[in-house]
């Protein structure tokens, strides 16, 4: 009975935190915020990976999605220190941010806290996370204003 006990408390204690988003709200359709965003990331010197069209690849099997494209971006000056003091966090990097309509016509762009980080083995005072957390903000923000 004890061994059951220990084994459901690890159970519990290893099931993954539900991750921490950040969502804006953007008055521009998925394709121009997702414009938006690769300009601001290019116009920062980071590089844009990957740009991907969900919903084309849903109909590329003949199934339908709302609009909905993700991008992949980095800079290896935040990327590689991030790694550095924990290279799991190769798992999340480069960074990925997600835009999106909804049911109602309302785009929506998503992206990680770069805090969530801080499981992974990097210290939550590490400066990484800081910046990796400022350049997002000021990225997405670019992506969705007026």
């Amino acid at each position: 009975m004890k061994l059951l006990k220990f084994i459901a408390i690890c159970m519990i204690v290893a099931l993954p935190a539900q991750a921490e988003l950040i969502t804006k709200t953007s008055p521009h359709s998925v394709s121009e915020t997702v414009d938006r965003l690769v300009a601001a990331v290019e116009g920062a010197g980071a590089t844009v990976v990957a740009r991907v069209n969900h919903a084309a690849a849903a109909g590329s099997v003949e199934m339908e999605l709302r609009p909905t494209e993700m991008v992949m971006f980095g800079n290896p000056k935040l990327g590689t220190p991030a790694m550095q003091a924990a290279q799991v966090t190769g798992l999340d990097l480069p960074l990925r941010v997600v835009v999106w309509e909804g049911e109602d016509g309302t785009v929506t762009l998503a992206y990680h806290d770069p805090m969530e980080l801080v499981a992974m083995g990097i210290p939550a005072d590490a400066e990484v996370l800081a910046k990796m957390a400022g350049a997002l903000d000021k990225l997405t923000g670019a992506a969705v204003a007026e």
